[in-house]
């Protein structure tokens, strides 16, 4: 693994970002055998009618609405890698490569609208039915659709912080900086919605990097700005595990959505909820880390199965 520049090849920065590297290329493979769809159908719908059910959300709730998963069956994973937080926090070239290809990007995030298994999981806590949402998504989609009871475990790309001072900016009014600085730079680059990655990476030329301008801090000036979202390699902060944890606490079964489950700060939940007892149930397109340890596991379109189980409520 080459250093890091700017890490001043830090021991303790490296061996972090080798374990964000090995979380980045785990694999998912089949752990179960798969289970009877009518089966399983009839097992989530037992869980949905006992009520007080924890949805634990990934990607695959979002592709409807555009935005690609990592490890689907059609995910980028094996085509794009995404930085380390490491490599962001001590490398300033790759932030500055981040931003400019996240500034072209991020339009096609922010136009991405809720769909189906968005608005179904919104309406079923309405309903009683639902506890409430953890997702491990930075897309806002659920609050957009009207989830309330609503953990963004990995945060939200609206949100961006400064890492020298920790003031946060909207990402909409950094966006017009950037534009400001960069006039007609967006429009210009040529992009293939299907390029752009879940975090809102895209890929670019090297030459439309080095034009990109990166503006700064509107507090202390610092061009060491984040996406106020948890990279692999970063912790998730403490109050978000907290409320997670609450939640699940005093819910009645676990509901895994779209989610491969590959890392741990989603299997956790999963693990969490075996040791105290409660059903867990999985509807995704592939196989996931918790298929071995769920009651219920519906290989399907999380949307289609959303709205089937209910209508049948």
């Amino acid at each position: 693994m080459s250093e890091i520049v700017g890490s001043g090849n830090d021991p303790s920065v490296m061996r972090a970002h080798a374990a964000a590297l090995r979380s980045i290329a785990r694999e998912v493979v089949e752990t179960a055998e798969l289970q009877d769809p009518s089966c399983a159908r009839a097992g989530l719908l037992s869980m949905l009618q006992d009520g007080a059910v924890m949805a634990l959300t990934g990607a695959g709730v979002s592709t409807a609405s555009g935005i690609p998963d990592y490890r689907g069956p059609q995910g980028s994973w094996r085509k794009h890698r995404p930085m380390t937080y490491q490599e962001f926090r001590h490398d300033p070239a790759a932030r500055h490569r981040y931003w400019a290809r996240s500034f072209v990007g991020w339009r096609h995030i922010d136009r991405a609208r809720p769909n189906a298994a968005h608005r179904v999981l919104a309406q079923l806590e309405a309903r009683g039915v639902v506890l409430g949402v953890v997702t491990q998504n930075v897309d806002g989609l659920h609050a957009a659709a009207g989830s309330r009871n609503l953990v963004a475990l990995h945060g939200d790309l609206d949100k961006v912080v400064c890492l020298n001072c920790g003031n946060v900016e909207g990402r909409a009014n950094l966006d017009e900086r950037l534009a400001q600085a960069n006039p007609g730079y967006a429009e210009a680059v040529r992009l293939d919605p299907r390029t752009v990655n879940p975090d809102g990476d895209v890929e670019l030329p090297q030459g439309w990097v080095d034009r990109f301008r990166m503006v700064g801090c509107l507090v202390c000036g610092s061009v060491e700005l984040k996406p106020d979202v948890v990279y692999f390699g970063e912790s998730v902060p403490i109050e978000r595990k907290e409320r997670a944890t609450a939640m699940l606490a005093q819910a009645r079964s676990l509901l895994v959505l779209g989610s491969s489950l590959a890392v741990m700060s989603g299997f956790r939940f999963v693990l969490d909820a075996v040791r105290d007892g409660k059903p867990v149930g999985i509807v995704n397109a592939g196989p996931t880390r918790g298929d071995s340890r769920a009651h219920w596991r519906w290989r399907s379109d999380v949307g289609e199965a959303l709205e089937d189980l209910a209508s049948a409520l």
